[in-house]
C-alpha cells in the first residue's frame, strides 16, 4: 500500500461527473465530503478556490491536483474525479483537464501535505501511469492504480 491508498477510498473515485468548470467540480467534491466526512461544503469550496487564486493547480497533460486546508479535518482525504468533458484549469500547457486528484488536508498539515503532493506529482509525471489511468473506466481500477 502507498500513502495515496491511505487517503483515497474506492468510493472517493468519481467518474463521469457533470462538472463544466472548476467551481462546479469543487461543489461536487464539497457535497461528497459533507456526506462522507461531515465537512461544511462552503469551507471546502472556499479553501479549494483560495488555493487556485494563488496559481492554477493544473499540471498539464490533462492533470490537476487541486488542494486545500480544511479547519477541523483530522486526516487527509483524497478524491479522484473525472468529469464527463475535460474542463479548463489554466494548466501551463493550456490543455483542459480530464483527470483530477483533489486533496483535502488538515489546516495545520505541513510535511505530510507536501509528501502527498510530491507522490502525486511523481505518479502523474510517469507516462505509463497516466496512460493506465486514462484507460481505467471503473472506480476499482482507478483505486488500484493509486494503491500500487
Amino acid at each position: 500500500m502507498t500513502l495515496l491508498a491511505d487517503l483515497l477510498a474506492p468510493e472517493n473515485v468519481l467518474l463521469g461527473i457533470d462538472a463544466s468548470n472548476k467551481r462546479r467540480l469543487f461543489e461536487i467534491i464539497a457535497l461528497e465530503s459533507e456526506l462522507r466526512y461531515d465537512l461544511v461544503p462552503t469551507v471546502t469550496i472556499d479553501s479549494l478556490l483560495a488555493r487556485e487564486k494563488l496559481g492554477s493547480t493544473g499540471l498539464g497533460q490533462g492533470i490537476a491536483i487541486p488542494h486545500g486546508r480544511i479547519r477541523g479535518l483530522e486526516r487527509s482525504i483524497g478524491y479522484f474525479a473525472r468529469p464527463l468533458e475535460p474542463i479548463a484549469f489554466q494548466a501551463p500547457d493550456g490543455l483542459p483537464v480530464r483527470d483530477v486528484f483533489v486533496l483535502l488536508v488538515p489546516e495545520a498539515a505541513t510535511d505530510a501535505h507536501l509528501q502527498i503532493l510530491s507522490e502525486l506529482a511523481q505518479r502523474f509525471s510517469n507516462r505509463s501511469f497516466r496512460d493506465s489511468l486514462s484507460a481505467a473506466n471503473d472506480a476499482q481500477t482507478v483505486y488500484a492504480l493509486f494503491a500500487k
